[in-house]
């Protein structure tokens, strides 16, 4: 846990054991989330005899932090269905993992593995509470977008009114507390972005009081539709409560972006798990600039031999192969038949640039014919950062792989100006920046004054 935990960092979330409710109000708190603040929101939605509480749990190799929430009447409810514990085991027959909600009519013990008649709260009901609430605007907001991905899933798939889909009390009480803490938690954080690596479902099937039911959740797919996941995991390691989270807050879905590491933290499950640690981890760090876009994957190289060019055409060749859309471009010396001296100028450009790197080819060379090759490439995660001088500020490309930093280059035209204004040399600004951006890659070099 962090102490004294900034705000404004970006949250990056880490569920290669999937992820539920609970576990993500227990990372977060465990990241450095004072515990207070999950405490009154829960109180806010103003239900009697809610409460919550924090316990250490080691899963597998890792300590982490469970979070516990308690109801009059708990005791008569115990282990009958909820999110809270991430038990998606179900080996008593009970449907742990569906907490989320239900059509009216199946108080008669067919409703997610109850044979009890259990009271319940429908989607509008929860609405009305979180509205007449005293949560800050934005965590409900946060809150009431998260319930609703979960009621609109359940409706489409079983064909009702959205504000007819019910929760049963104990998920209510479970789903009220996971869902309002995490979104108390995230609105403290005030993270400038949020990304998560792509989520494990699990696979097989579990057992409900309507026979085997499929991995994931119908409700789980449905709220990830069109979502990157992993299917890792035996049971369902992912809850409908735990989707609908990522789907409210992250932007992309990938390794974590460049960030210096500030702190993480762990959600610990009830449950151990016979192939993975059953918890949730979260990162918070600070980003080293901003992301660029990803890039292509799959690019088309194009060249061309010419024998009959002035080198000074060269120059606005490039200028005009970059202007098309070409990623790279360069010419290399070559012999040809009967040693002729010749240049092979070759561009490499996504496939949809393709006709314009072509026009411009035939626009600005004598080349009357080209080659062309589809390629397949690999290419680092790249972030623009800034760095300071003595003589300024300059640009730098900071390039990762898997949130790994493996280097960080200053922008030569930057290091030029910078030169230009000082009237230095631009070999001294280029070494000034140099140093500056290796404190990136290996800030424990600082030098201190």
């Amino acid at each position: 846990m962090a102490a004294g935990l900034e705000k404004g960092l970006h949250l990056h979330f880490d569920p290669c054991s999937g992820i539920a409710g609970d576990m993500t109000v227990a990372a977060l708190v465990d990241a450095g989330v004072p515990e207070k603040i999950v405490r009154e929101a829960v109180r806010a939605v103003g239900v009697k005899g809610l409460k919550v509480g924090f316990e250490k749990r080691k899963r597998g190799a890792f300590v982490g932090l469970g979070f516990t929430v308690s109801w009059p009447g708990k005791a008569k409810e115990d282990g009958h269905g909820h999110d809270h514990g991430h038990d998606h085991g179900h080996e008593d027959g009970h449907d742990h993992g569906h907490d989320h909600g239900h059509e009216d009519g199946h108080e008669d013990g067919h409703g997610h593995g109850h044979g009890h008649d259990h009271a319940h709260r429908d989607y509008a009901e929860i609405r009305r509470l979180l509205r007449r609430s005293a949560l800050g605007a934005e965590a409900k907001k946060l809150a009431g977008e998260i319930f609703e991905r979960i009621a609109v899933a359940e409706a489409e798939l079983h064909g009702f009114a959205v504000d007819r889909v019910r929760f049963h009390e104990v998920g209510a009480w479970d789903s009220i507390a996971d869902i309002v803490g995490a979104a108390a938690a995230v609105v403290w954080l005030e993270p400038k972005g949020v990304t998560s690596s792509p989520p494990a479902l699990g696979w097989g099937t579990i057992h409900t009081a309507h026979g085997l039911m499929p991995v994931p959740a119908p409700a789980t797919a449905a709220i990830l539709r069109g979502l990157p996941t992993s299917s890792e995991g035996k049971g369902e390691i992912t809850t409908p409560t735990g989707a609908a989270i990522l789907a409210s807050l992250v932007g992309a879905f990938g390794p974590p972006p460049a960030m210096r590491l500030r702190a993480q933290g762990f959600g610990a499950g009830t449950r151990e798990h016979a192939d993975r640690p059953n918890v949730l981890r979260v990162l918070l760090g600070e980003p080293l600039g901003q992301a660029l876009p990803a890039a292509e994957n799959q690019v088309v190289l194009v060249a061309a031999n010419v024998d009959d060019m002035s080198p000074q055409l060269m120059e606005p060749l490039m200028t005009a192969l970059f202007a098309a859309g070409a990623v790279d471009a360069w010419s290399t010396a070559i012999l040809m038949k009967k040693g002729r001296p010749a240049l092979e100028i070759a561009a490499l450009c996504p496939p949809a640039a393709l006709p314009a790197v072509e026009a411009a080819f035939f626009a600005n060379s004598t080349t009357i014919g080209l080659r062309r090759q589809l390629m397949q490439r690999t290419v680092l995660d790249r972030a623009t950062a800034k760095v300071a001088t003595p003589y300024g500020e300059v640009r730098v490309k900071v390039a990762t792989r898997d949130g790994e930093i493996l280097g960080a280059t200053p922008e030569f035209e930057d290091c030029r100006k910078l030169a230009l204004r000082a009237q230095v040399t631009v070999r001294k600004v280029v070494a000034e920046a140099n140093t500056a951006a290796l404190l990136l890659v290996r800030p424990g070099r600082r030098k201190r004054g």
